[in-house]
């Protein structure tokens, strides 16, 4: 029988159909073509080709490796960017019209000089290095003044967004803070203020409590699929520690990430034939670091399934995989 499930994170409800319930092996096979080469010459953030993108703003040089274009990782405006540094931020009002000049910053953080991987792919040394970069550049967009939210997110695959293969993720800092998350904020204002404790915090010990989401847990981090999940194989990984800002991230507590993010993105890679996903790092402020009661996290959205005029018309989803069978399968994936 059908159920709607409420989401306290995002207060959105969310049908899980069991009627409509999909097998893991129908969601297989959108990226099972050829495999990538390792260096494809066309392709602007392979190396060599460093002079077909903006200067960069941070590059981790190899090494081990000789020659110019022996790095690691670059972190480059993008060239396209939505947003531009240029200018103040000045706030115009005309009647009902409002308008904010479009300042800030959008920059693209090139993983690895290989076409052909990526965070499934990458040895957890790298994937944790990746991971200190994004805390790096997202404390460094916060020195800007004219900045009010950072987000950084990957997106992988062309149902996901993504204009080149070549492995890459995404910085972009904005004016003004979007409504999306300061609803999840005034959420877990309103929890905190009803229960003097965490949402998140909360919500991690009911899955340890429960454990039938639990994909992966360790000393610092839980992985699991939550109990409303928007979509299948929807996926959060959350640190145990509370936080509110991905800025205070340790060193240590950055290896143990990257163990968890491999683990869940390789288990979409061989489970699920490698799909189209985005990944969101969802976090406050650093100088919200004191907050009581918002907890950043990873959310992992496979594109398995589409948005259509029910979920256009209502916000709602319909979720046609239960949770708790998305959970039971990634766990057996052996990786």
């Amino acid at each position: 029988m059908p159920e709607l499930r409420l989401n306290l994170v995002t207060r959105e409800w969310v049908i899980i159909s069991t009627k409509r319930a999909i097998r893991p092996d129908d969601f297989r096979g959108s990226n099972n073509g050829l495999p990538l080469a390792e260096f494809v010459e066309s392709c602007p953030f392979c190396p060599g080709n460093e002079e077909k993108t903006p200067p960069e703003s941070l590059r981790i040089n190899d090494d081990t490796r000789g020659g110019k274009n022996s790095w690691r990782v670059r972190v480059i405006p993008n060239k396209f960017s939505a947003l531009t540094t240029e200018g103040e931020k000045e706030r115009c009002h005309e009647g009902t019209r409002r308008r904010v000049s479009g300042v800030g910053r959008h920059e693209v953080i090139i993983e690895t000089p290989f076409h052909n991987l990526n965070p499934a792919t990458l040895d957890i040394p790298r994937l944790a290095e990746l991971l200190r970069i994004y805390r790096e550049r997202f404390l460094d967009a916060y020195n800007d003044h004219r900045v009010e939210h950072v987000i950084i997110f990957r997106n992988h695959g062309e149902q996901a967004g993504t204009s080149l293969e070549h492995p890459h993720s995404q910085l972009i800092a904005t004016p003004v803070v979007p409504l999306q998350f300061r609803d999840r904020v005034q959420a877990a204002m309103h929890y905190f203020d009803d229960t003097g404790h965490c949402l998140l915090c909360e919500i991690v010990k009911a899955e340890l409590k429960d454990k039938k989401r639990i994909i992966l847990e360790t000393e610092d981090f839980i992985t699991f699929i939550p109990y409303a999940a928007v979509g299948p194989y929807q996926t959060w990984i959350f640190p145990k520690r509370h936080s509110a800002t991905f800025a205070s991230i340790t060193d240590f507590e950055s290896e143990a990430l990257a163990t968890h993010l491999k683990a869940i993105l390789s288990k979409l890679y061989f489970g699920l034939g490698d799909p189209d996903y985005n990944y969101v790092i969802r976090t406050s402020r650093p100088k919200d670091l004191t907050n009581e009661y918002c907890h950043w996290y990873v959310s992992i959205h496979p594109r398995l399934s589409k948005a259509a005029g029910f979920e256009l018309g209502t916000g709602m989803h319909i979720n046609s995989s239960r949770p708790e069978v998305d959970a039971e399968f990634l766990r057996s994936v052996k990786i």
